[in-house]
């Protein structure tokens, strides 16, 4: 089993379903734990957060944003295994909790809890997206990207199909998973250069991508592991995955054993014969 982190789907759900949790109440406190979690806003910036309301979630690349009164936002990265939960005031927390934000309601509690201490949270004040480097270099989103866009994107870039689709300065939010998947979808080899893709398989490509990303938000996510939503639910898109974490499953299509290679240190996942590697011209 391949375990990777949270992509756009997942923190897509997450957003969704914590937000109607969180969205109008009044932080009472933020209660930084693991004290490495917090990488930019120092603890003054987490005090100025008390007495404010928090105005709503949302999600940018993999990143998921909670955004409150006084143009404060708490941007947390998730990585591989930081997960959002809710816990009553008085229940005893695990080892694996790093931050806990209270709300003046008093009911629960909000807890982020990682157990490989990868994930990030940044508390940034003003537009996140103008004065948070790590979201001003992030690419479009790849659910609103237009097809002229994203040909454009792909045309002027030599780089490998796979690689450039995990790119997130050149678009956000896709991971391992999804990029293997849309791109078996589009019968597309994951080695493939970018700016050699003919019109019609750039066409496949945009439409899986926006088909698999969607199909996979319905389903909230893939759960390989430790993944859940901010309810504590897995999702159910593992079961629809066709080549991701299948090496040597027969392909659904024709039953060649799936295979997987490494690109760039990451595992690619594809079927050698939907998904055929164009032999180089000789000059």
């Amino acid at each position: 089993m391949i375990y990777g982190m949270p992509e756009l789907p997942e923190v897509e759900t997450i957003a969704r379903t914590l937000e109607p949790a969180v969205r109008g109440r009044v932080v009472a406190a933020v209660e930084l734990i693991y004290l490495p979690l917090l990488r930019r806003g120092g603890q003054e910036g987490l005090e100025a957060l008390r007495g404010r309301r928090v105005l709503g979630v949302r999600r940018r690349g993999k990143m998921l944003l909670i955004e409150c009164e006084g143009g404060r936002t708490l941007v947390f990265h998730l990585k591989m295994t930081g997960q959002f939960l809710f816990a009553g005031r008085g229940e005893a927390r695990d080892k694996h909790t790093r931050l806990a934000v209270s709300f003046e309601d008093g009911t629960d509690e909000l807890r982020f809890r990682d157990v490989r201490k990868f994930g990030f949270l940044l508390c940034v004040e003003g537009i996140p997206e103008t004065v948070c480097s790590e979201l001003a270099c992030l690419g479009p989103e790849p659910l609103d990207v237009g097809l002229a866009e994203f040909a454009a994107i792909l045309g002027r870039r030599k780089g490998r199909i796979k690689s450039l689709l995990l790119d997130q300065t050149v678009i956000a939010g896709i991971g391992n998973i999804y990029a293997d998947e849309m791109l078996f979808d589009a019968r597309i080899h994951p080695e493939t250069p970018a700016s050699t893709l003919g019109k019609q398989a750039v066409e496949r490509l945009f439409d899986a991508m926006k088909k698999i990303l969607t199909l996979a938000i319905a389903e909230k996510g893939s759960t390989l592991q430790d993944y859940r939503d901010a309810e504590g639910k897995a999702g159910n898109f593992q079961f629809f995955h066709k080549v991701y974490d299948r090496k040597g499953e027969p392909c659904v299509l024709c039953g060649t054993p799936v295979r997987m290679t490494r690109l760039g240190g990451r595992s690619s996942h594809f079927c050698p014969k939907c998904q055929r590697k164009k032999a180089k011209r000789k000059h």
